[in-house]
């Protein structure tokens, strides 16, 4: 199962890309914008981190999942999902069709996590959907906690730059509350 756009991959928009330097400079007391394109990746790899703690996409983006094309069920990795918005088949030669919607079925979950059932995947051997996942639309709609612990890990990230020192346990404290617990693997019913 692959996926691009999955939790941790994240590239800020320009609005969000400013509200993030914003909240990290202020963190650092810095006025100048010497390190603005270091603090931004600083940030996006923050941001990351806390995606990949809580597994849920912050942001809200477009999700591109390649899934086996098997019977059954199957959940995309990315969630909270807004939207399926396309199934496509993947042949082993390469092609690849539009699923026509009597093909297949989809679904979204109250927890947000969303679904696919292949009925008929024409031969192929592979399938690619697309998605919109994310919690939030922007920056400003991310839950304060988790905002505030990508800002600190993203500060220790900019200050901490040449210790081996590991970072606050106040940025997983910020975060823990927000993260959900599997004990078993997802079944759609």
């Amino acid at each position: 199962m692959m996926s691009n756009g999955e939790p941790g991959s994240v590239l800020l928009g320009t609005e969000d890309r400013a509200s993030a330097l914003a909240a990290v400079k202020a963190m650092l007391r810095i006025s100048s914008s010497d390190d603005d394109t270091l603090i931004v990746a600083l940030a996006e790899t923050a941001l990351g981190l806390a995606e990949q703690f809580l597994s849920r996409v912050l942001i809200a983006r477009t999700v591109q999942s390649v899934l086996p094309a098997l019977p059954g069920w199957q959940r995309l990795p990315a969630s909270p999902v807004r939207a399926i918005t396309l199934v496509e088949a993947v042949t082993q030669n390469g092609p690849v069709n539009v699923l026509p919607v009597t093909s297949y079925a989809i679904d979204i979950d109250p927890r947000g996590d969303g679904w696919v059932r292949i009925i008929d995947a024409g031969g192929a051997a592979q399938l690619r959907v697309t998605s919109t996942a994310g919690q939030a639309d922007g920056w400003a709609g991310i839950p304060s906690p988790l905002r505030q612990g990508a800002v600190l890990l993203a500060a220790y990230l900019f200050s901490e730059r040449d210790t081996s020192r590991p970072p606050p346990a106040a940025i997983t404290a910020l975060w823990r509350p927000f993260r959900g617990l599997a004990l078993a693997a997802a079944v759609h019913a």
